[in-house]
């Protein structure tokens, strides 16, 4: 009986951080991806950076194929705001962008 209170305590706590955490996922300040619990061929298509820009909008830098696009995207819309070659987004990168 007298590690039901220190189990308590770390469950308790544990359930604490997982309900931070999802409330600033939702609100924008945190994210996080979850492990696929599938195992699945090469991938064609990645995420390779998301920066939000508020609670519900954010810019994302997606790789398909070689080639990189710039989408925004907010509750109503997504839009495509460029798209760059392999060697061009190696020169922003240079030029101290990420």
């Amino acid at each position: 009986m007298d590690f039901l209170s220190p189990l308590a305590a770390v469950v308790l706590v544990l359930g604490l951080l997982c309900g931070a955490l999802l409330l600033l996922r939702n609100r924008g300040a945190a994210s996080f991806r979850l492990p696929r619990l599938t195992a699945s061929g090469p991938r064609s298509m990645e995420v390779v950076e998301r920066v939000t820009l508020g609670p519900q909008h954010a810019l994302h830098l997606i790789r398909i194929s070689g080639r990189s696009f710039v989408i925004a995207t907010s509750p109503t819309t997504c839009q495509l705001l460029a798209r760059m070659e392999a060697q061009m987004e190696a020169q922003i990168k240079e030029a101290g962008g990420h």
